[in-house]
């Protein structure tokens, strides 16, 4: 399994975002081959965390692409600053 974590800062309005990727995003993630899990965390002062997981690489490289062209056409103003991106190979879960 690989993991995909995004760390966005600077969120304008967590609220509205997470209503947007509940709503919007969700659907869309889950489509990506190999999708296991999703996680969109408001981690309190602006910064909203989001984890990915994914049967394989390609399948979480998809899911930075989709969420990149998400971010971009529906949440560039209340995300105004690029993720710190984390990704790799899951080796210990339960």
């Amino acid at each position: 399994m690989h993991a995909v974590i995004r760390r966005y800062e600077g969120v304008t309005d967590p609220a509205e975002a997470g209503r947007r990727v509940d709503e919007e995003f969700l659907p869309i993630v889950r489509q990506v081959p190999g999708f296991v899990a999703y996680y969109w965390v408001d981690a309190g002062g602006g910064v909203m965390v989001s984890t990915g997981v994914f049967q394989d690489r390609s399948g979480a490289e998809e899911s930075t692409r989709r969420a990149g062209d998400f971010v971009r056409d529906r949440l560039a103003e209340l995300l105004p600053n690029a993720p710190q991106v984390t990704a790799g190979e899951v080796v210990a879960h339960s």
